[in-house]
């Protein structure tokens, strides 16, 4: 690691997680009972910003939240965390934006997100060495946010179509199985094939997490596949946030790009031991 990580600026969604636990999943027209409820903070913006905070990384985070007690609660949250909080924006005409999570006795969830604030940040300036966006904000505040940064991440989910574009603009992007399909516009079992179609420059990553089975980096030159490590599962929600927020805290503090993923993967799997995404999140003397 270098002696003076550089720091870390996260461009996302912050949202109050609202989650039901229930028995199974529920299909499309079926009711399902709900046994517990809880609200966590959440949204992937907020979440990654406290995953590479908890790894010792300094931290500003960029996003939108209401003026309204969720709103309140989150920025406090994050302060708490010890990330910078003056770059997020409050607006009055907007609520906080809410996930609604159900999460099985497995701790597979299903997830709805209502966007509120999130829709409409934009980007004025963009503080920060390392930038990390995803894709719970608009695709024309993420590009500006790319462009302002000396090393840039995208975790390109949810799936939106037109980010594709913003590739071009990124040192490593970031996908599950199922993005990494979208993007490339067809189904593969060839993962590491699948993901090289999508490099855009010589020196860019494309990383593929894999769930249970690890994660796998692909450049024009190599292939490096991290093996997930056995977990105990009670909610996976908020562990691809995991992985992202430490890799994005990994590579400012100066590790290469395959130690930065297993750090990763460990903390991923550190965090589907636990409920809820923030509450999850390790802490670096818990990540070997």
């Amino acid at each position: 690691m270098t002696a003076t990580p550089l720091p870390v600026t996260v461009l996302g969604s912050i949202n109050m997680d609202i989650v039901m636990q229930v028995e199974t999943l529920p299909r499309p027209g079926e009711t399902t009972l709900v046994t517990a409820t809880a609200h966590h903070p959440g949204g992937k913006g907020a979440n990654q910003a406290v995953a590479a905070a908890r790894m010792g990384a300094k931290v500003a985070m960029l996003g939108a939240v209401g003026r309204d007690p969720f709103g309140d609660h989150l920025v406090d949250v994050l302060a708490g965390e010890g990330i910078e909080t003056s770059t997020i924006s409050r607006l009055d005409d907007e609520p906080t934006g809410t996930a609604h999570i159900a999460v099985d006795r497995a701790g597979e969830n299903l997830i709805l997100v209502t966007g509120g604030a999130n829709r409409h940040v934009t980007i004025e300036s963009a503080p920060g060495a390392v930038h990390i966006a995803q894709l719970e904000t608009p695709v024309a505040a993420v590009a500006p946010f790319l462009r302002a940064g000396k090393f840039t991440i995208l975790n390109a989910a949810p799936f939106v179509a037109e980010a594709r574009a913003l590739f071009a603009l990124c040192d490593i992007v970031i996908v599950n199985q199922v993005e990494l399909a979208g993007y490339a516009g067809s189904q593969d079992d060839d993962v590491p094939g699948t993901a090289r179609s999508l490099l855009s420059r010589p020196g860019q990553a494309i990383i593929v997490t894999l769930g249970a089975r690890g994660a796998v980096a692909v450049t024009s030159e190599a292939v490096s596949e991290v093996p997930a490590i056995r977990a105990d599962v009670v909610d996976t929600t908020g562990a691809g946030d995991c992985f992202c927020g430490v890799l994005a805290a990994s590579i400012a503090a100066g590790l290469p790009l395959e130690d930065a993923m297993r750090r990763a993967v460990c903390a991923a799997a550190l965090a589907v031991g636990k409920a809820g995404a923030i509450p999850s999140l390790p802490f670096a003397k818990d990540v070997t």
